[in-house]
């Protein structure tokens, strides 16, 4: 059993679950974190928000002094990935060089635990550079030898979401109209970022051992109608209109010729309209965390005067 004065390192601590998990240990009494990442803007963010945690700035693809930190830690939640780009390299570096290193800290410094953040694309009919090498990233941790725990959550969303359903929000402020591609009658299965946080939580403090666990959003949510609730919530009067889906996939092509570093592309299009449906285990019974219901998640995401109003970069 992990305490709470016991050392944890977090590797990607500065994005979308790595900060809420920040907030949720750091309220919850854990005094001994270790975050990791190597995005500057997003880091200091970390840093800003939690003063006595220890913030190491450090590109885990590349080896170098952060390995150090893993001396005396108990365990380690391995949060890093790359979901977004257009360069292969960059996801072969953040999701399986990256890992590599760090299961060898592991090694070197006899960090006996992982938690390890896969993704339910493992399972995905869709095939791209992260489904293709978060698949890589997980089998590496399954065959490391260290005790661990694999959790695989579909899409997320809550505070400090500079992607998905974050950037949508933002971009729905900023525009008159709204775009879906289609009917926007794509079923999602989004999963409220603070419940998965007290899973990863969970699985610290019980210490689980072997263990796969596939963790999706207990409630069926069609995308037009995540926008819906999205709108609702921030107060918007933006028009949702909808495009044929070829109109859709054109606009994207032309963004990322413009921007180097896109929010979304045509390669997250073909993901959004393939047809999955995860499967949905009694989560809320097997770790004891209440599943929070889409519409208050979506409420407290948007509303709550801490952290809706950070953003990170990308």
């Amino acid at each position: 059993m992990i305490g709470k004065q016991d050392r944890i390192v977090l590797t990607g601590a500065a994005g979308l679950v790595g900060q809420n998990l920040a907030v949720l240990l750091g309220d919850l009494g854990y005094t001994n974190l270790v975050g990791i990442d190597k995005q500057p803007h997003n880091t200091r963010v970390l840093r800003e928000l939690h003063p006595s945690m220890e913030v190491i700035e450090a590109d885990l693809a590349e080896p170098g002094a952060w390995a150090d930190a893993f001396a005396g830690a108990r365990a380690v939640v391995m949060l890093q990935a790359q979901i977004g780009g257009k360069v292969y390299e960059d996801f072969v570096a953040n999701n399986i060089t990256a890992t590599e290193h760090i299961i060898d800290a592991c090694r070197q410094h006899g960090v006996g635990y992982i938690v390890h953040i896969s993704s339910s694309v493992v399972n995905s009919a869709a095939c791209d550079f992260y489904t293709e090498t978060k698949k890589a990233q997980e089998q590496l941790v399954l065959e490391s030898g260290i005790p661990n725990v694999v959790l695989r959550p579909t899409l997320m969303f809550g505070w400090f979401d500079r992607k998905h359903l974050g950037w949508l929000s933002r971009f729905m402020q900023r525009i008159p109209v709204f775009p879906i591609p289609g009917s926007g009658r794509y079923m999602r299965q989004p999963l409220y970022n603070l419940d998965f946080c007290r899973i990863i939580e969970s699985c610290l403090a019980g210490e689980r051992g072997g263990e796969v666990h596939n963790i999706s959003g207990m409630q069926e949510v069609d995308y037009v109608d995540i926008i819906r609730e999205i709108r609702a919530a921030i107060g918007s009067r933006t028009l949702i209109l909808h495009i044929p889906y070829w109109l859709f996939w054109f606009l994207l092509r032309v963004w990322a010729v413009f921007d180097p570093s896109p929010p979304f592309t045509t390669k997250q299009l073909a993901a959004l309209v393939t047809p999955d449906r995860f499967e949905v285990i009694p989560w809320d019974e097997i770790f004891g965390v209440r599943a929070t219901p889409f519409d208050e998640a979506i409420r407290e995401t948007f509303t709550d005067p801490r952290y809706a109003h950070v953003v990170l970069e990308f």
